[in-house]
């Protein structure tokens, strides 16, 4: 909103613009009038829309030509004064002011202009017949309006409207010559429309327009008024009322109706309870609301109400009730942002079903890693679903909390249960089939032949004696390690692969250790991948099962992609993570342990969140 208002005046000499603004001033007319009044400053308290406004008079005979382009850009609305006794004067507006305001102008948008018949103590009949060709010739023109500063009729309104053509533009909402609404204006009630539509229906029932009414107004909706309104779509608007309630035709046409009965403040109250701004954009501070310091060693998790949110928008869009997201339902889901969020990595990072289509819980799981890697793309995703405006909360911040290292997850929210996996080994070793082997273990996938490789799986994994938690498994290349240098990142716990059918896979491994584990309070996990192979002896000093023992961790774990029974391991490294064990050389796993290993910016940048955010799709 704004924090205050300049209203100009502007006009031939004499028409009466500075004894407009004494009237107001001084509730009565001016026995004397100056060529020229300074600024004068209306406290918001005594104001209609409790904004401070400025008014301000410009003078011909005192100013020059730069400082009326000053003023110009200053100003947030023109009141063009003419004088409705010498109708010369209106045709200077439309030959002479109107060009003038908009070569000054330095606003993003159209100014507005009030235009302000004065004298109207003068004239025996209206001559607002005359103003309609300007008003058509100039769509910035928000309304005309007569009145007298010497019987003080209208005066106090004419500031009123000014102030409200601020606050509530028509500009952006209406186009006068097309009599409706601008495709602008379509676009973000249709998109407030799609989100009040709690069944997905195409139709709000009585119950979601009570809640709109209740969410937008603050106030409830009596029944017969809501029938009243109904009567009024059906009436004007034949495919705006359908099985009694209202569809989107209907919508759009009450908001038409608003603007042309002058009640654009009803229709802003909407668009600005979801965040849109003058110019129909959605502001950058709604989208992204400041969190709060996260204290040390914290990360950001979804609240259990950000978590029953997003279960109902999932239930809203799986229309089949299939427990999973067709490509058709993905894009409807979609339709309330201005860009597809998730690209095709995603099909590679959480669950799906046979079909290749997002389950329920690879929906959550998405969230969750989001959430994890970066905060601030979560609350921007909340802010298109609507989350703060149909919650009624402060902003989207509130659905993120920050945790800290604790193993009772399953009876406080406040505690964590997601923990990361940094899986390193080199190339061709089966970190990626490791991966999808997390998102294997609930559901027999089919991953599409478009959707792209991801570093990244998330999934929820059972932990003896407590409830489920997020497992995040991060694939890390071993040469790029060994190449970058020193660097760090944070994770839960660190998986060494090696093949073994491939007698030179698990040096490598051994130099990660030595390099970066060795000394750090990091839990460590080997994994034997491609088991369903001829093991072959590892060309190195130890052999993997020696070099457990020597280092105190626990014995190479077998994998193969191809053997359900495999699937136990994420088990045991999620346990790891959220229950570590202690020991005299293996210290407590804890939330914020550093690994020391060589990752570079670049590196982080290129492995990391960089590919997550499908940069290509963004736009």
């Amino acid at each position: 909103m704004w924090k205050d208002i300049h209203i100009l005046l502007l006009g031939e000499p004499k028409v009466g613009k500075t004894s407009l603004i004494l009237s107001l001033v001084g509730e009565e007319f001016p026995e004397d009038v100056p060529d020229r009044v300074e600024e004068i400053t209306i406290p918001g308290d005594v104001t209609p829309e409790k904004v401070p406004t400025h008014i301000v008079d410009f003078s011909e005979k005192e100013q020059g030509e730069y400082q009326l382009c000053e003023e110009i850009a200053k100003a947030n609305v023109v009141c063009l004064v003419y004088d409705l006794a010498d109708l010369t004067t209106l045709e200077k507006i439309k030959e002479r002011w109107m060009p003038l305001i908009k070569d000054c102008s330095m606003h993003e948008s159209m100014l507005p202009i009030i235009l302000v018949g004065n004298k109207s103590d003068l004239i025996s009949d209206s001559k607002m017949y005359e103003v309609i060709p300007i008003m058509n010739d100039f769509p910035e023109i928000e309304t005309c309006i007569e009145c007298s500063s010497k019987t003080l009729n209208n005066v106090s309104e004419m500031f009123f409207f000014a102030q409200k053509a601020v606050l509530y533009p028509t500009a952006p909402l209406y186009s006068p010559q097309d009599g409706d609404l601008k495709p602008e204006s379509k676009i973000a009630l249709v998109r407030i429309f799609k989100l009040f539509d709690k069944d997905n229906d195409g139709v709000l029932n009585d119950d979601e327009l009570s809640y709109f009414q209740k969410i937008c107004f603050s106030t409830p909706l009596a029944m017969q008024a809501l029938q009243d309104v109904k009567n009024v779509v059906k009436k004007n608007c034949p495919d705006g009322i359908v099985d009694d309630s209202l569809t989107c035709d209907g919508f759009l046409y009450l908001h038409l109706l608003f603007v042309q009965r002058g009640r654009h403040e009803t229709t802003w109250a909407v668009l600005r309870k979801f965040g849109y701004n003058g110019l129909l954009q959605i502001n950058e501070d709604y989208l992204r609301p400041d969190l709060p310091p996260a204290p040390a060693d914290t990360i950001p998790q979804l609240t259990m109400d950000a978590r029953k949110f997003l279960n109902e928008v999932f239930s809203k869009y799986d229309k089949d009730e299939d427990g999973a997201l067709n490509p058709m339902e993905m894009d409807d889901l979609f339709s309330v942002f201005p860009y597809e969020p998730w690209g095709s990595e995603v099909l590679n990072t959480v669950c799906t079903n046979s079909k290749g289509w997002i389950t329920r819980a690879g929906f959550l799981s998405q969230w969750m890693l989001t959430t994890f890697i970066d905060a601030p793309r979560t609350l921007e995703y909340l802010g298109y679903l609507g989350y703060s405006a149909l919650l009624d909360c402060a902003s989207q911040a509130e659905a993120i909390h920050f945790t800290t290292n604790s193993t009772t997850h399953a009876t406080d929210e406040n505690n964590r249960d997601i923990f990361t996996c940094k899986v390193i080994g080199v190339r061709g070793v089966g970190k990626s089939a490791f991966l999808q082997g997390l998102l294997e273990t609930s559901e027999n996938t089919k991953k599409s032949k478009h959707s792209q490789v991801s570093v990244f799986a998330v999934n929820e994994v059972q932990v003896k004696n407590l409830s489920p938690v997020y497992l995040l498994l991060h694939e890390v290349d071993v040469s790029d390690l060994l190449a970058a240098g020193e660097g760090s990142f944070l994770c839960d716990v660190v998986c060494l692969l090696y093949d073994s059918t491939d007698a030179d896979s698990f040096q490598c491994c051994v130099e990660v250790h030595k390099q970066f584990v060795v000394g750090s309070s990091v839990s460590c996990i080997v994994i034997a991948t491609k088991a369903d192979g001829k093991a072959v002896k590892q060309r190195c000093a130890l052999q993997p099962v020696d070099f457990c023992l020597q280092n105190s961790l626990p014995p190479p774990i077998a994998f193969s992609s191809r053997q359900k029974s495999s699937t136990s391991v994420y088990e045991t490294i999620a346990e790891m993570a959220a229950v570590p064990k202690s020991s005299t050389e293996h210290q407590t796993s804890a939330l914020g342990i550093i690994l020391k290993i060589g990752i570079t910016t670049a590196i982080l940048a290129g492995l990391g969140y960089g590919l997550y955010k499908y940069s290509n799709t963004f736009k």
